[in-house]
């Protein structure tokens, strides 16, 4: 067995890691960690967990060893626990945005120093990475709506002018802190964009995409999920759909189709779901769905952990779609 840790295990995406590690074949959760809730028995947290999860959350500050940890807590704070981890021989899945980006443009987009400047990580989108990632270290999981508007454009990346994401999220995509935003009466009826030309997630996109890339987030009144509606410009590609089937041909996770794909099929697993493919003249729309807290967090994180211990990458990760 694999000892597996997990660092900041109250949010939403480290219950969703620890919803998927409690079935895992292979992987053995040595601990989680919380501040807040030290000492609190993890199933009685986390009511889904109840009788599954008997052990209790440990401070972030005390021993602790495993195999591989996962990091899921915010940006500026996983870069003070990747260190030394990596110091003594652990890998590490960083599931914050500490280690996505070219550390100069992570201190542009985020506003902060970064204090483990040189530290090198695979970024894991693993259905494009696994060689590097099964080599690696220290991982950076890709952020949420990075990862579905990215696999939803890349196949024809370098035969395009420019691409547009319009990406729609559920709010738990906000996190399990409550605010004006996630407050049922404002949410309720609503679509909010935000961050319409500033969100940092675009930076990812620009990075892996490379070339002129835009993308307008909004939050919609559904729990999980991100729909992102992909406009590429200057296509010059015949058969698009043919394309994406053959450049995605043996991933578990993709799936191609011609429908437009629905958040329902694939809320709770770890499937990105494309499809549409409407073409007219210099013009393709693309559309992809993901579950923001599986494929978009903790399902890439495990499947990259998956890849990292030399494992079937699709481990523990084969939960059906909760649909309806």
């Amino acid at each position: 067995m694999v000892s597996v840790g997990i660092i900041g295990g109250t949010g939403y995406t480290g219950s969703e890691l620890l919803r998927f590690l409690v079935n895992h074949p292979k992987f053995d959760v040595e601990f989680a960690t919380s501040r807040s809730e030290e000492g609190v028995e993890i199933g009685e947290y986390i009511p889904s967990l109840r009788g599954l999860v008997d052990d209790e959350f440990v401070s972030p500050d005390s021993s602790l060893d495993a195999d591989l940890v996962f990091t899921a807590v915010p940006h500026t704070k996983a870069m003070n626990y990747v260190p030394s981890f990596l110091e003594r021989g652990i890998k590490v899945v960083d599931l914050s945005a500490d280690y996505r980006l070219p550390f100069g443009v992570y201190e542009e987009v985020y506003e902060v120093e970064h204090c483990d400047v040189g530290r090198k990580a695979v970024y894991g989108l693993t259905e494009l990475h696994r060689r590097e990632i099964k080599k690696a270290d220290l991982v950076a999981n890709p952020g949420c709506y990075p990862t579905g508007a990215i696999f939803s454009a890349y196949p024809i990346k370098d035969d395009v002018d420019r691409i547009l994401f319009d990406s729609k999220s559920g709010i738990s995509g906000a996190g399990a802190k409550p605010s004006s935003a996630s407050h049922f009466p404002n949410l309720d009826g609503n679509l909010n964009p935000y961050k319409v030309t500033t969100h940092r997630h675009q930076a990812e996109m620009k990075m892996v995409l490379g070339g002129e890339v835009h993308f307008t987030p909004h939050v919609i009144p559904v729990v999980r999920g991100i729909m992102t509606t992909t406009h590429v410009f200057g296509c010059d590609v015949d058969d698009v759909k043919g394309r994406y089937e053959e450049f995605y041909s043996g991933c578990r996770f993709i799936r191609v189709y011609d429908d437009v794909p629905k958040l329902s099929s694939v809320r709770g697993s770890n499937y990105v779901d494309i499809g549409c493919f409407s073409q007219e003249e210099g013009r393709v729309v693309i559309v992809s769905a993901i579950d923001n807290l599986v494929k978009g967090a903790a399902g890439q994180a495990i499947q990259n952990a998956n890849v990292m211990m030399g494992l079937p990458e699709d481990l523990g990760l084969k939960a059906i779609p909760l649909s309806p």
